[in-house]
């Protein structure tokens, strides 16, 4: 409360027919009226509408599973309680996932008072690939589920975890979906900043994001291959859950639980951290990680303190323009040792760079993969080998030095 009211309300106003509808709300164990306005609700409204009251469990895993279990629907899609839903999204959900044949439809969002994820609703996609397109990095719990799906796999979010149960639940049903839609012209879901910012995914212990981090890059490895698939899907879990314990919150961590954070990333690197994923990160991003996993703290907290302060790197054109360096510190020091390649920009960000020759830099990386192989003759020099070789074979042959 009061974020519910204007919550239900958008419930009602959905523009899909009532009779296809049921509403399963669970009262976590709240202090705030939260279970008496719910049943009023369902005593009042046209919709089919369930109220469960339960001792508060912590978090939102064991709610959403109570109702899981109970919904009936060919479709579910979880509602937060301080969020808000566009009139036609379940309307407009439920339509894509019929016209489309697919396991699970991202309805666009849009923060209010609070940031929202941007990058995956630049079109709608009939089907999308979690590989190829961004929609791993929107791992909320906020869409909709075909429940057969579900059920088929025994997906339920998992109750061990405080913070980052809806991206692990999401990424398992986005690697067993068949298929993934995205409605990106309408917005369906409103991502609602609370005033006293009480919202779990920016609260909790930092021990917490890292049993995240852990259960999701296990999630992962058991489900892709190693490879790179595996590493386009691992950015997600570096990125956005761990990176974030090395940035300018470890300014202001002790001694002891800097050491404690190095101590936690340690396992995760030294199973998961390749070349192929560094590649994909930005150099910033991939050189406090390799410090991590070099287990070089003395270095690291110079790049976050660099990194924090928001200053610009020196840049390093060389190769005639094929290769750009940003010199974060400790580039080419020598006591540091850290490897050229790790301040080496990928395509994507050193595109930014004036004087930059992307063109010739894939030329020369092609040229280094290919084989060492001879060069094939020419079609003149074919010609001419198979002309002498025939003549050879008609000279007549010797015996004894005489002719026969």
């Amino acid at each position: 409360m009061p974020y519910l009211v204007d919550c239900l309300a958008s419930v009602e106003a959905q523009t899909i027919a009532p009779d296809r509808l049921e509403v399963i709300a669970v009262d976590d164990g709240s202090t705030d009226g939260t279970g008496e306005y719910l049943e009023e609700f369902a005593d009042q409204s046209h919709l089919r509408v369930t109220v469960i009251r339960q001792e508060n469990s912590g978090g939102p895993s064991g709610p959403r599973n109570v109702g899981l279990g109970l919904a009936t629907g060919r479709y579910v899609f979880f509602l937060d309680a301080d969020d808000r839903l566009g009139a036609e999204a379940l309307e407009r959900l439920v339509a894509m996932a019929d016209k489309a044949g697919t396991d699970v439809v991202l309805g666009r969002v849009e923060g209010v008072n609070r940031n929202a994820p941007q990058s995956m609703w630049r079109r709608t996609v009939e089907r999308a690939d979690v590989f190829s397109s961004n929609i791993k990095f929107t791992l909320s719990a906020q869409k909709l589920f075909r429940r057969s799906l579900l059920e088929r796999h025994g997906m339920r979010f998992d109750e061990s975890l405080y913070t980052g149960e809806d991206a692990l639940f999401t990424m398992e049903v986005y690697l067993r979906a068949d298929g993934v839609s995205v409605v990106a012209d309408y917005t369906c879901y409103y991502l609602v900043g609370r005033s006293d910012g009480k919202h779990v995914t920016q609260s909790g212990h930092y021990t917490q994001r890292f049993d995240s981090a852990r259960a999701l890059t296990r999630l992962i490895a058991e489900l892709v291959p190693e490879g790179e698939k595996r590493e386009k899907l691992m950015v997600r879990p570096f990125r956005v859950t761990l990176l974030p314990q090395f940035g300018p919150r470890y300014l202001e961590d002790s001694e002891e639980v800097r050491r404690h954070k190095c101590e936690l990333a340690g396992p995760l690197l030294d199973a998961y951290w390749t070349e192929g994923l560094a590649r994909r990160l930005k150099v910033h991003e991939r050189l406090r990680l390799h410090l991590v996993a070099a287990r070089r703290p003395d270095l690291l907290l110079d790049v976050v303190e660099f990194v924090a302060a928001e200053k610009e790197p020196p840049v390093r054109l060389e190769k005639r323009g094929t290769r750009v360096y940003f010199a974060y510190p400790h580039f080419r020091k020598r006591r540091a040792r850290v490897p050229d390649v790790v301040y080496l920009a990928e395509p994507p960000e050193a595109r930014g760079v004036p004087g930059y020759r992307e063109e010739e830099a894939g030329a020369k990386a092609a040229a280094r993969a290919k084989p060492s192989v001879k060069p094939k003759p020419s079609l003149l020099r074919r010609v001419v080998r198979k002309s002498r070789k025939w003549r050879r074979s008609r000279r007549p042959e010797t015996v004894g030095g005489r002719t026969s």
